[in-house]
């Protein structure tokens, strides 16, 4: 059995929330170098939020961006360079 599986509920919550926050505070790093880096971003644990939870994909997102995704989008999203598409690009090839 993977060790992931038997860490308590409590504490991967805590360990989410975390990350969350952290995603928050860090506005400077954009999803599309997320992507590139680790072949995901806050839309994905938004998209992750919403089949767990239920909830519509409105209302995952405002809970992991902690604003209404429009208005992160307008105040801190800029163009993708075709660089960071790229490296976007790659990245998704090694997901499962």
């Amino acid at each position: 059995m993977d060790r992931l599986d038997t860490l308590d509920d409590a504490a991967a919550a805590a360990a989410f929330r975390r990350l969350v926050r952290h995603l928050r505070h860090r506005t400077d790093t954009q999803n599309v170098d997320l992507m590139g880096l680790a072949g995901f971003c806050r839309n994905c644990l938004s998209d992750w939020t919403q089949e767990a939870s239920g909830m519509s994909k409105e209302d995952a997102r405002e809970t992991i961006y902690g604003m209404p995704y429009a208005e992160w989008k307008a105040n801190h999203q800029s163009d993708a360079t075709p660089e960071q598409l790229d490296r976007m690009a790659e990245s998704m090839k090694k997901n499962a």
